[in-house]
């Protein structure tokens, strides 16, 4: 499969990829696999680009990083997307990683508008429903911290820059 696009994603910290794993391999252990993108750090996604601005991507990575310092993630919900297949982690809203996301685009992310969330599982309704229970037995709030930003093409993934929050704001 060709690449398509690219993700420009707030990954939290090494402690908090740690805690917030306990989660995913609770699931992983009961047997729930799903479809989502695997070896990926546990993030929040911010933007999405066209291959084509992967230059510009790139740079405004760079720029975001240089401005924001890390950002604060209280993950105090669990949730299910509209249509019934992703089950995920979400932050509070707050005015830093509002700005944090704003900063990084001025358009919906995928044509939707923009939902801070950690993808914990993608699949069919009844998967997602099943999955759920496990979650919450695992699951506690987190006062996590996201300290880079990381912009991929995918699929297949592609790495292509990670870089630390470094600035002031």
């Amino acid at each position: 499969m060709a690449e398509t696009f690219l993700t420009l994603m707030a990954d939290y910290c090494e402690e908090d990829q740690r805690r917030i794993s306990q989660w995913y391999d609770a699931l992983q252990r009961a047997g729930f696999t799903g479809t989502q993108t695997p070896g990926l750090n546990h993030h929040i996604s911010l933007a999405t680009f066209g291959l084509e601005e992967e230059e510009a991507a790139v740079a405004l990575t760079k720029a975001v990083a240089a401005r924001f310092a890390p950002v604060e993630a209280a993950i105090r919900h669990v949730g299910v997307m509209p249509g019934g297949k992703v089950l995920f982690a979400a932050p509070d809203m707050s005015p830093a990683l509002t700005a944090l996301q704003a900063a990084c685009t001025t358009r919906p992310l995928n044509g939707y508008p923009w939902l801070p969330h950690t993808t914990m599982l993608i699949d069919d309704m009844e998967t997602i429903g099943r999955a759920l229970p496990v979650l919450m037995q695992h699951f506690a709030p987190l006062a996590a911290r996201i300290d880079r930003l990381h912009l991929c093409a995918f699929w297949p993934t592609r790495e292509i820059l990670t870089v630390e929050l470094t600035g002031r704001e």
